[in-house]
């Protein structure tokens, strides 16, 4: 099975080798292994290349999330494409084989993985990679849009599968985006009709530790990706989430006797709603206020 593998990195240092070594070593390997960098200066291109991996360079200043990402799909020779990130390992050898399984179903146009939450992950971040990364398998197509609101549009390229076919007829991840390319594509091709699959079994180690700023930050740049694709809040509504979300992180806490985390649940539930509400606004803002706003302060520079 022809598979391409597709890695954006900016200065991946000692976390490239065990990637690339574990890719390697899968029980269904990579046809090719190709990592986009944006001009990384401590000496990722050149470690990649003695990895085995081809290496696309792109100055720092022009990248995207999706257009780094299709640059490299268009590059590539794969009929199904993975993408990954640089701090994502896969956590065995079975890896590929399992994200690729949901494929067997000729309506799958999509899958992506659970991501396991690293050792040092403090109670909530363990608490959300599990509440959105469960145990159960789900495929989800446009009929379960009336169930699960914006849920059902839900994919991450952290670590996630593409068919060729399905990717080019949906055009690719957007470009000029400044986050959630990843679910816009997951939206295009669940209305055209498509599936994407939630595999658990194809997992790989990642989870951030973000300040309080950070967090608001990042839900800043989650409500500008949403007041710029208005087309999925009318397809699907996100109501309800943040509620259940907070509820039972609280019940969690609680139950696992971390109770003295629920003060800083409310404080991160306070930033991202703030984030997020003033990104939906974004259009009344000036530029160099959602510059210092945000998490991705080069999308604004571009103009």
């Amino acid at each position: 099975m022809p598979l391409s593998v597709i890695i954006p990195t900016l200065n991946a240092g000692k976390l490239l080798e065990p990637l690339l070594s574990s890719l390697e070593s899968q029980a269904l390997p990579p046809s090719e292994i190709l990592v986009v960098d944006s001009s990384s200066d401590d000496g990722t291109p050149e470690k990649a290349r003695a990895l085995g991996a081809r290496v696309l360079t792109i100055a720092r200043r022009d990248f995207d999330h999706g257009g780094a990402r299709n640059l490299a799909a268009r590059s590539s020779a794969g009929e199904f494409m993975v993408f990954l990130t640089q701090d994502a390992l896969p956590r065995d050898a079975e890896f590929l084989k399992n994200l690729l399984r949901p494929f067997e179903n000729p309506r799958v146009a999509a899958a992506y993985g659970r991501q396991v939450p690293r050792p040092e992950a403090n109670p909530l971040e363990r608490f959300a990679r599990n509440f959105n990364y469960p145990e159960t398998p789900r495929i989800k197509g446009r009929e379960d849009i009336p169930a699960l609101g914006i849920k059902a549009f839900f994919c991450t390229n952290v670590c996630c599968a593409v068919r060729r076919d399905a990717f080019e007829a949906a055009g690719g991840f957007p470009e000029r985006a400044i986050l959630n390319e990843d679910m816009m594509l997951a939206a295009r091709l669940i209305l055209s009709g498509r599936q994407v699959a939630y595999e658990p079994s194809a997992a790989v180690v990642h989870s951030h530790v973000y300040t309080l700023w950070r967090t608001f930050e990042r839900y800043f740049d989650i409500g500008v990706s949403l007041a710029r694709a208005p087309w999925i809040l009318e397809a699907a509504r996100p109501e309800g989430e943040g509620g259940r979300y907070l509820l039972e992180a609280a019940r969690t806490l609680w139950r696992n006797g971390e109770g003295a985390w629920l003060g800083r649940l409310g404080a991160e539930s306070v930033f991202k709603y703030a984030g997020y509400r003033l990104g939906l606004s974004e259009r009344f803002l000036p530029r160099a206020l959602k510059r210092r706003l945000g998490m991705h302060k080069s999308f604004w520079d571009r103009g």
